[in-house]
């Protein structure tokens, strides 16, 4: 092979990867014993069998069968009194009307976006509009859509807009970097460690994948043993980790990074066609839901 074809096939083969998300059928990296914890056996979200996954890879549908949920179901887990408001997972509550589908001549429907069928109850106040991003901290297309995100939370994000971050729920891996995300929130550590989460797994080389390897990190940034401890074991955080399965489920989540805007689109950076063109898009259809 020649030198030019070779770096064709190389330039082919990065851009498939910059477009391409971290598949639920994709098997997951290795991972050691299950760690144990002091959560109670009763708690532990329970992990999908991969015979389950198998079967419902073959039949089409996800691995976890989605409930049937209608619109205006409000069953939820119980919440624990007098706990804070959560910055990512609020209480559910009924959408607005649904809006006109925008008329866009650069993205369409069925190819840019989908329309979620049935459209789902938000947890944003009235006037306001939701984005959610589900995401897997040790998904490596959601670390390289992470900085974009960051700064369009930050920089270009209409103020009628809440941002909200929902991980992925399929398995021991998901479900354990899962509870990595709610303890930083638990701590109130969120908004300072999300990033270094992130780069602890990718560029350092540390899967966070036991419960020592995950306390040496909380304890590098200042947290104490205990109270990471406490947290990480707490019902708050189990509580956390339920809405999120109900979510993913409710949603029907397959790959990540994907993007939900209020309840009704889901889109992802290769159906929008790169990163420029995914918050093109949002842009668009955060406007339109909000009327205009």
């Amino acid at each position: 092979m020649t030198r030019s074809g070779a770096g064709f096939i190389s330039l082919l083969l990065g851009l498939m990867l910059a477009v391409a998300g971290c598949s639920k059928q994709q098997p997951a990296p290795a991972q050691p014993p299950a760690p144990q914890s002091d959560v109670p056996a009763q708690q532990q979200p329970a992990a999908e069998s991969p015979a389950e996954e198998q079967q419902a890879a073959e039949a089409g549908a996800p691995a976890t069968p989605a409930e049937d949920i209608s619109e205006t179901d409000e069953t939820e887990p119980a919440t624990v009194p007098d706990a804070p408001r959560s910055t990512t997972q609020p209480s559910l509550r009924l959408g607005s009307a649904p809006a006109s589908t925008p008329a866009s001549s650069k993205f369409k429907e069925g190819t840019n976006y989908v329309k979620v069928v049935p459209a789902q109850p938000t947890s944003v106040a009235p006037g306001k509009v939701e984005v959610i991003e589900v995401f897997w901290y040790g998904c490596g297309h959601c670390f390289a859509l992470d900085p974009a995100l960051e700064s369009w939370r930050s920089k270009s994000k209409p103020e009628y807009v809440e941002f909200l971050r929902v991980p992925a729920m399929w398995n021991d891996a998901t479900r354990m970097h899962a509870r990595v995300f709610y303890t930083a929130e638990a701590l109130g550590k969120l908004e300072t460690l999300h990033s270094d989460i992130f780069r602890q797994i990718h560029i350092k080389g540390d899967a966070l994948n036991t419960v020592e390897r995950i306390s040496s990190f909380f304890v590098a940034h200042g947290v104490s043993a205990d109270d990471f401890q406490k947290a990480f074991s707490s019902f708050a955080v189990e509580n956390k980790l339920q809405r999120a399965d109900f979510l993913n489920r409710r949603y029907r989540i397959e790959s990540v990074p994907t993007i939900l805007i209020n309840g009704k689109y889901r889109t992802d950076v290769g159906m929008a066609g790169g990163e420029e063109q995914l918050f093109a898009l949002i842009g668009e259809l955060v406007a339109a839901e909000h009327g205009g």
